[in-house]
């Protein structure tokens, strides 16, 4: 079996089992969409906010395996031993780059749909929220790095093998036509390449490693599109975490405001109880001050009357003595 014939058996079998890792990636995209029925999760309940951290958590992971994916595609792509193989890994990867986009791009905007305010929460719900997001919204970022050092490192990987192959078509090209080259800064690079491709005595390698050049610089241009999105994400995940935080402090001004209004309403409770319990302390006073004013004058006025009265006896008897003593004068 002669060399091409082992690299075009390589490719197939190779490209077989991409495509099956890819549309392994693509069916579970696909069917773990967070709203299969049409109907979102309902955050405003908590049994429906628990149901979209869970749903959010899963495609997540489902995130971090089509990153594992593109990994390994991007791997194939640098390793292939034929154009066709190189065509089938770009073309995977591409549609699983698109459709990691689309949901990197979901999940910033069901993250931040998260952060909806609720009414009537308890402080206890309000708390467990907060925790739940900035979970998921932890784990989203960690995945967003490692999406950005895979593709960091690829984009690297091929800006090498562009140079590289640039060097076997020109051998003495200088360090800053290998730069327009590698970077195809305005446009300049595709012509220095085509002027040494017509100087070399290797035109079929040539006009060969011209092609792989130009498929790579497609290459870096998608990975360069996918840092810049990923830049953009990183940005409103920041911010995203500066509007929880204003929404804590929010939270925790307000359950302080609560805690002062309490604690001040309680104090006028309690002066106001003072002022009843003193009012009724001084009625009583009062009510047994009179108690013994009365007592006192219904005992005066008994001690009175009741001297008043002796004092008439007296008199009378007095005055029954001085009369029968004549009368036994008169007798005798």
């Amino acid at each position: 079996m002669t060399r091409d014939r082992l690299a075009a058996h390589r490719a197939q079998r190779q490209g077989q089992e991409a495509g099956a890792i890819e549309m392994q990636s693509v069916q579970a995209f696909s069917s773990d969409r967070p709203y299969a029925n049409g109907q979102p999760n309902d955050i405003s309940t908590m049994s429906g906010f628990y149901a979209e951290i869970a749903s959010i958590q899963d495609s997540i992971s489902q995130f971090n395996a089509n990153i594992s994916t593109i990994s390994d595609l991007h791997a194939r792509s640098l390793n292939a031993l034929s154009e066709q193989e190189t065509a089938a890994n770009t073309s995977r990867l591409s549609e699983l780059s698109d459709s990691t986009r689309a949901l990197s791009n979901e999940l910033s905007t069901r993250i931040k749909a998260l952060q909806t305010p609720v009414s009537g929460l308890t402080r206890n719900d309000s708390e467990i929220r907060k925790n739940r997001i900035t979970l998921v919204h932890g784990k989203f970022v960690e995945a967003l790095r490692q999406y950005q050092a895979v593709e960091q490192q690829y984009r690297q990987r091929y800006r090498d093998r562009v140079e590289r192959q640039f060097k076997i078509v020109k051998p003495d090209a200088t360090p800053e036509e290998v730069s327009a080259v590698v970077n195809d800064t305005e446009g300049s690079g595709q012509g220095i390449f085509l002027q040494a491709i017509s100087s070399s005595n290797r035109y079929g390698e040539s006009r060969r490693v011209y092609r792989e050049v130009q498929e790579r610089h497609q290459d870096i241009q998608r990975i360069e599109h996918t840092l810049a999105d990923l830049a953009q994400l990183f940005n409103d995940m920041a911010t995203l975490i500066d509007q929880q935080k204003d929404q804590v402090d929010n939270i925790e001004t307000r359950a302080g405001e609560v805690n002062t209004e309490t604690k001040r309403g309680t104090e006028q409770v309690g002066v106001a109880v003072g002022h009843a319990r003193s009012a009724r302390r001084k009625r009583w006073i009062c009510f047994w001050l009179a108690v013994v004013i009365i007592v006192a004058a219904v005992g005066i006025g008994v001690g009175v009357y009741y001297s008043q009265h002796s004092s008439s006896s007296t008199s009378n008897s007095t005055s029954t003595s001085t009369t029968a003593s004549p009368s036994a004068t008169t007798t005798t």
